[in-house]
């Protein structure tokens, strides 16, 4: 894994926001419409999503393998006068409490392949009945996009991307509000430019 963390570390280390400021577009759109509460944000980076939750007023935990990530995000919180709880390591280390969040959200959260559903399932127990997942990523499709233009960024073997079979198979307890692959066109930061195919869900826990 010390590969992993040093190629995130290598790519948050710039002045540049890697994926800009602002936050992921379905994010915003969904958050918007959950009152406070406290939320988690799995493999936050920079901290776009996290700064934006807690300008509306949730109580804010992110966590991140790369502490560059984590240095940016407190710089970028700092600027919005807002704190965030921001840990630097991988989730079994990190004591979160069973049923501690109201709501996660995992935006472009890719983990390598053979822990992505055994993440998926840790979290599931930190989010309390009726909890809110908010969850865009990119799917399986994507590297047909990826083919044609690097700069739409995502991960390039097929198994660390999404299916929806996959989304439904690792939390099969939700009330699914919205689940489908969609092409969008991403404009964020230096990393995401141009069409993608994603994997869009919002699911609320049973």
């Amino acid at each position: 894994m010390n590969n992993w963390t040093q190629r995130w570390d290598d790519r948050y280390s710039n002045e540049e926001f890697a994926y800009g400021e602002e936050p992921n577009n379905f994010f915003k759109e969904q958050i918007e419409k959950l009152n406070t509460g406290t939320i988690l944000f799995p493999a936050e980076g920079e901290g776009r999503n996290a700064v934006y939750a807690a300008k509306l007023g949730l109580k804010v935990a992110a966590f991140d393998i790369s502490e560059e990530g984590k240095n940016k995000a407190l710089k970028l919180a700092a600027a919005n006068n807002v704190s965030i709880d921001y840990l630097v390591g991988e989730l079994e280390t990190l004591n979160y409490q069973t049923e501690q969040f109201d709501a996660i959200a995992l935006i472009y959260a890719h983990f390598p392949a053979e822990i992505k559903s055994s993440i998926h399932k840790t979290l599931d127990k930190y989010l309390r009945q009726n909890g809110i997942i908010i969850f865009e990523a990119f799917s399986k499709k994507h590297l047909e996009y990826l083919a044609l233009n690097d700069k739409v960024g995502g991960p390039k073997d097929i198994e660390s991307l999404f299916s929806i079979e996959e989304i439904k198979a690792d939390f099969p307890n939700y009330e699914i509000i919205q689940l489908e692959e969609k092409e969008i066109e991403l404009n964020e930061g230096l990393f995401h430019n141009g069409k993608g195919s994603v994997i869009r869900f919002v699911g609320k826990k049973k």
